[in-house]
């Protein structure tokens, strides 16, 4: 397995250590086609990427994509900030980027109170002390990430499950019929090789991303190769290997919409 893009780094416009510029010489070096810089979302109250900057950003892909010669996208790892599916981006801002990744975090300027108890406080709650969710708090988070797949033209949801709970085989379900990737994040384990075979049952996507937050880690597949080794999922379902590079939503989106 040869990892061909990678499409989930961070740089200082964030929470990196590397510039644009540094990650892209990694994914170079590694033989990568693509890579995206995906700080993230806005309303990040710790590392949210400012709006402020968004020019300089895309300026330095740009740069960066000429100087390596590999195509540099820009992008966002979005926050899902409320149950009814709502992100950090808003259609304004859309103009700006290549590609769109959507993952929940935590401290995060939510959009109501309530969404933040619901999304984020019962989810760490359960996390930080070790113990099953209840099913509410489950039926909650599938509802939001199936109401931000539907209503946003996200093209990937980044480290499903990783404390925030959900029920991962409706999640894959709606992945798979509005044509978003499920990410397998190898800076974190959020699946595992069981959850694997069960969303890959749905027919859905995946990519292998490296969630690097330093260029060192840019391209690492370490994890992802771990949790594929134990499941029964063909490479095929993978479309960022071998050569391979996948259709994103958004560019679609993009053209329609913008």
């Amino acid at each position: 397995m040869i990892l061909t893009a990678d499409y989930h780094t961070h740089t200082p416009y964030s929470h990196g250590k590397n510039t644009v510029l540094e990650n892209a010489r990694a994914a170079k070096r590694l033989g990568l086609k693509e890579i995206a810089i995906t700080d993230h979302g806005f309303n990040h109250i710790l590392f949210g990427l400012k709006r402020k900057n968004l020019v300089d950003l895309r300026v330095e892909c740009g740069e960066a994509e000429k100087l390596t010669g590999i195509r540099v996208l820009m992008g966002m790892e979005s926050n899902l900030i409320s149950i009814d599916g709502s992100t950090d981006m808003r259609e304004s801002d859309l103009q700006y980027f290549d590609i769109y990744l959507c993952g929940i975090h935590e401290v995060l300027k939510y959009k109501k109170i309530s969404d933040m108890y619901n999304i984020m406080m019962k989810n760490y709650a359960a996390y930080k002390f070790g113990k099953k969710p209840s099913q509410k708090v489950i039926d909650t988070t599938t509802r939001a990430y199936i109401n931000a797949v539907k209503n946003n033209p996200i093209d990937i949801l980044t480290h499903v499950n990783f404390k925030c709970y959900c029920n991962l085989l409706e999640v894959a379900k709606c992945c798979a019929d509005y044509g978003t990737y499920i990410e397998i994040n190898t800076k974190k384990r959020h699946i595992s090789a069981e959850e694997l075979n069960m969303m890959a049952s749905t027919g859905v996507r995946f990519l292998i991303d490296s969630d690097a937050h330093s260029a060192d880690r840019v391209g690492d597949t370490k994890i992802a190769e771990e949790i594929l080794k134990e499941s029964e999922i063909p490479l095929e379902v993978i479309d960022n290997i071998d050569g391979r590079l996948p259709k994103f939503r958004f560019t679609e989106y993009k053209i329609k919409k913008l």
